[in-house]
C-alpha cells in the first residue's frame, strides 16, 4: 500500500527498548486515590460528592459540564476522605481540587449504564451517550473528550476513521503493548467508533519499530475488509494527527482546519480499547496503562494503574529510582510535561512517566543563534522556527503570529536539532499561551463593549418613554375638556 512522505521530522534515538517487552502488570490498589475533578481540555467537572460519603467501584463522582466536559468516576470502592487541593501532574506545579478517596479492599461495582447488545447496528447516538457517560477522553495525550470527536461525523461527510498507533515518542511502550495483547478489543473499538462516524473505512497506522503489534493487529483485522493497518515509518513527529493522515493518505490538512474537513477523524489505540468496554461492557475510564521508564528507574515496565494512583505508587512498583533523576516527565521527552514531583496523581491523559538520567537529557546552555536554518529543514509544519524566537525574544508576538506560531505543534523537533540548543519550543508555547491570552481578553473586552453598549441604549430608550410620558401627561392636563355634544333626541336650549 503506497504511502506519501511528510515533511521534516527528526528520528530521536529509540529508548523504547527499555519497557517494550514487558507486558502489562496491574498495580496493587494504592492506600489513597487522587481523582482530578480536571483531567481533560475543557471544563472542569462538577463534583457529585462529600467527605464521609462511601462510594462504589465505577460510580460518577463528578459530573461533566459543558459541551467539552468529560466526568470522572470511582476507580475502586471505599470512602471519600475529603475533597481538596492536590498538586496537579503540570509543569506549573499549581494546584487542583481532587477528590480523596480510600479504598475498602471489596471493589464492590455501582450499577453500570446498560451496554449496548450490538453496537454495530445500533443508533450512533446511543453510542455516542455511552462514550461521554464513561468519561473518556483521547489517552494519547491530548485528553480531549471523546465524544466531541465522535459527533463530527454528524457535522460532516466522513471517508475514514484513522487509528493512531504510532507512537512515536521515545520510551513509551504503553500503546505498543496495548496493541499486542489486546488487539480484539482495538480493533472492535475502532469499529465501533467508525460506526457512530459514519465512516466507512478504518486505517490503522502504526510505526514499523513495533512488529509484534503490527502481526497482532493484523491477524485480529484480517476478518474485517473495512478494516486496514499498515506499517508507517520511524519518523518523529508521526504520531501527529495531521500528519499521520498525510502518510497514509496524501491529504494534507489546511491551516486552522481539523483533519475532519479533509474526511478522516483520528483516534489513539488506547481510546478504541477504552470505547470497547464502554460500549460492550458499560465500564467507564477508570483505569489506564502507563509506561514508567528513563534510566534514572530501576526496572522500567508497563502499568496498568487507577487513576488517581500517586506517582510515587508506580516508580515503587517498578522499584524505585537509581539516584536523583535529573527530570521527571509525564508523557513523552518531546511533548510530555515536566512534572513538579513525584506527588502527583496519574490522569486520564498519562502515557508515561519518564525520569531521566543526566546523560538523557543532555542538557546544555543555550548558545546564540548561528542561523544555520537547521530548525527551517525539520519542522514538520513548514513554519521558520529561528524568525519566529527572534520575533518573540522582542516581545513582538504579532510578528510571531503572522509567521504562524499559533500552527506549532510544540513536537520540540527544532529545539532537538538546534546545535545551539535553544529552547526554541519553550518560546513557541510561550507566545502561543500570551497570544490566547490576549485573544480572550480581547474577546472579554468586546463583550464588555457591546454589554455597556446595550445598556446605554436601554437607559436612553427607557429615558426617552419617561419624557414622551410626561410630554402626554402635561398635555393632557393643560386642554379644556370637549364641549359634550347633545344627542339628536334631546331638545335644543332656547
Amino acid at each position: 500500500m503506497k504511502l506519501f512522505a511528510i515533511r521534516g521530522g527528526i528520528h530521536p534515538e529509540y529508548r523504547k527498548e527499555l519497557a517494550s517487552d514487558k507486558a502489562i502488570t496491574a498495580l496493587p490498589m494504592p492506600q489513597r486515590l487522587r481523582i482530578l475533578l480536571h483531567q481533560h481540555i475543557g471544563a472542569p467537572a462538577r463534583l457529585l460528592v462529600a467527605a464521609g460519603e462511601r462510594v462504589l467501584k465505577g460510580q460518577m463522582i463528578a459530573q461533566g459540564q459543558g459541551p467539552v466536559s468529560a466526568p470522572a468516576h470511582a476507580p475502586t470502592s471505599g470512602y471519600i476522605e475529603s475533597v481538596s487541593e492536590v498538586t496537579a501532574p503540570h509543569a506549573s506545579g499549581l494546584a487542583q481540587t481532587a477528590v480523596v478517596l480510600v479504598p475498602d479492599g471489596k471493589e464492590e461495582w455501582a450499577p453500570l449504564p446498560t451496554p449496548l447488545a450490538d453496537p454495530l447496528t445500533a443508533e450512533p447516538q446511543l453510542i455516542r451517550d455511552l462514550v461521554a457517560q464513561a468519561g473518556i477522553v483521547g489517552m494519547g495525550g491530548a485528553a480531549f473528550p471523546s465524544v466531541v470527536k465522535l459527533h463530527l461525523g454528524t457535522q460532516r461527510k466522513l471517508e475514514m476513521l484513522v487509528l493512531n498507533g504510532a507512537e512515536c515518542e521515545p520510551y513509551l511502550t504503553c500503546d505498543d503493548r496495548v496493541m499486542r495483547e489486546h488487539p480484539d478489543e482495538v480493533i472492535d473499538g475502532a469499529r465501533i467508533m467508525a460506526h457512530a462516524l459514519g465512516a466507512p473505512l478504518v486505517i490503522i497506522g502504526i510505526e514499523d519499530n513495533k512488529p509484534e503489534a503490527l502481526e497482532a493487529m493484523t491477524r485480529e483485522a484480517a476478518a474485517f475488509p473495512e478494516v486496514q493497518v499498515r506499517p508507517v515509518p520511524v519518523q518523529y513527529p508521526m504520531g501527529s494527527e495531521r500528519h499521520l493522515v498525510q502518510a497514509l493518505t496524501g491529504r494534507e490538512t489546511p491551516a486552522a482546519k481539523l483533519t475532519a474537513d479533509i474526511g478522516a477523524v483520528v483516534h489513539n489505540v488506547a481510546t478504541a480499547q477504552a470505547i470497547h468496554h464502554a460500549v460492550r461492557f458499560g465500564r467507564p475510564l477508570i483505569e489506564r496503562v502507563v509506561t514508567v521508564s528513563g534510566r534514572a528507574v530501576r526496572e522500567p515496565r508497563n502499568i496498568l494503574a487507577p487513576i488517581g494512583a500517586p506517582v510515587t505508587a508506580l516508580i515503587d512498583f517498578c522499584g524505585g529510582l537509581v539516584g536523583v533523576p535529573a527530570r521527571l516527565v509525564q508523557g513523552g521527552p518531546m511533548m510530555g510535561q515536566p512534572l513538579p514531583s513525584l506527588d502527583v496523581p496519574v490522569i486520564k491523559g498519562t502515557s508515561g512517566i519518564l525520569a531521566l538520567n543526566a546523560e538523557e537529557t543532555g542538557e546544555a546552555e543555550a548558545g546564540p543563534c548561528i542561523r544555520c536554518g537547521t530548525c527551517v529543514a525539520i519542522c514538520p509544519c513548514g513554519l521558520v522556527p529561528l524568525e519566529m524566537a527572534a520575533f518573540i525574544r522582542t516581545d513582538n508576538l504579532d510578528g510571531a503570529n503572522n509567521l504562524g506560531v499559533t500552527e506549532c505543534l510544540s513536537c520540540g523537533s527544532c529545539s532537538w536539532a538546534c546545535p545551539s540548543h535553544i529552547p526554541l519550543v519553550q518560546y513557541f508555547n510561550y507566545a502561543k499561551g500570551m497570544l490566547k491570552t490576549k485573544e480572550r481578553d480581547r474577546t472579554k473586552h468586546e463583550r464588555t463593549k457591546t454589554l455597556t453598549e446595550a445598556h446605554r441604549d436601554r437607559l436612553e430608550r427607557a429615558a426617552a418613554a419617561k419624557a414622551a410620558a410626561a410630554a402626554a401627561k402635561a398635555t393632557t392636563k393643560g386642554t379644556p375638556p370637549a364641549a359634550r355634544q347633545p344627542r339628536a333626541e334631546e331638545p335644543a336650549e332656547a
